[in-house]
């Protein structure tokens, strides 16, 4: 397994439990962005959050296996993948794009994305951004404890710092936080993300 697949275990793990804290009241519930990059800028209710990353999570093993969404069908995800048992859904969802990413050895094989062709590296390195920001961020609305790990927060850190600026130009990190010396490795990553811990 590749060291992105790797964290990508992390990453995904602390999302689902900050997922599964969703309860079906906190469904309407609105999230304000995660990001700042175009189209995914807007507020939205919590409902709706999991949906997409349950979509989202429904694809990786086609992706980690080098597949087209021609080649799957467009649509093959579609429809409520959450139905009368989301956090058991969204569990198992999860897991199977888990084991899939086990099996990752190639860093640079190529991810066909719906916006164009990826490394392996690069595509986990989005899939472990969106994963722990959009985690601490719905576990912070909820007014739990950010499920983001000193192994994972340290992780983040050391993958993203060096190109800190280029995610802050797609709108995905924010003016960076200065924390403290000595901080946490949590403090560091939401910091260099621009949130405070």
């Amino acid at each position: 397994m590749i060291h992105e697949a790797a964290v990508f275990q992390l990453a995904d793990e602390a999302a689902v439990q900050a997922f599964t804290l969703v309860r079906a009241e906190d469904g309407d519930s609105v999230l304000p962005p995660v990001f700042d990059m175009p189209g995914a800028d807007e507020p939205a209710p919590l409902g709706q959050v999991l949906a997409h990353v349950a979509y989202d999570e429904a694809w990786i093993p086609d992706m980690l296996a080098g597949r087209t969404m021609d080649e799957v069908g467009h649509d093959a995800y579609d429809g409520d993948l959450l139905g009368d048992d989301p956090h058991g859904n969204l569990t198992r969802i999860a897991a199977r794009a888990r084991d899939a990413a086990r099996g990752v050895t190639d860093r640079e094989s190529v991810v066909h994305c719906g916006y164009g062709d990826v490394p392996m590296w690069d595509y986990f390195w989005q899939l472990n951004v969106a994963r722990t920001l959009t985690a601490h961020d719905v576990a912070r609305h909820l007014g739990a404890e950010s499920p983001l790990t000193e192994e994972l927060a340290r992780a983040m850190w050391e993958g993203t710092a060096p190109a800190a600026d280029m995610w802050r130009s797609f709108g995905v990190y924010r003016q960076e936080v200065p924390v403290p010396d000595g901080a946490s490795w949590r403090a560091r990553y939401l910091g260099l993300t621009g949130r405070s811990a």
